[in-house]
């Protein structure tokens, strides 16, 4: 099962219904995605709850003028066929206006992050 995708799914789907916040099971790949998305306003606010197996995400969407602040969430790098990208083979979402996430050596970061640090990785999804 692909974690990312569920992830991904359940951010757009309680948008899509205009819900508050959505709960989501933990893992730390997705709490520091979530918080990447805070720190270039995509959600309001992520926290961490609960203990050892119980341990969920809550996370505050964001809207303005009652649309949704993400307008599309896409999966790039699968399962099924990993996708590698050196710093230089690092595209823009468009046009700078979205966001790449990438996971790399130095942990996840933003497509614009990691061509300033010259590091390569997986490129995980695209949100705009």
């Amino acid at each position: 099962m692909d974690t990312i995708a569920d992830f991904l799914s359940q951010i757009k789907n309680a948008q899509a219904v205009k819900k508050e916040t959505v709960k989501i099971p933990f893992s730390n790949l997705r709490y520091r995605m979530a918080e990447v998305l805070v720190e270039n306003g995509f959600i309001e606010e992520v926290n961490k709850k609960g203990r050892d197996t119980n341990k969920s995400i809550i996370i505050d969407l964001k809207y303005k003028d009652g649309k949704p602040k993400i307008e599309e969430m896409k999966r790039v790098s699968k399962p099924g066929q990993r996708i590698y990208k050196s710093a230089d083979e690092i595209e823009e979402v468009r046009g700078g206006y979205g966001l790449g996430l990438i996971s790399t050596s130095q942990g996840i970061l933003t497509d614009t992050e990691a061509r300033k640090r010259h590091l390569g990785g997986e490129v995980l999804c695209k949100v705009w």
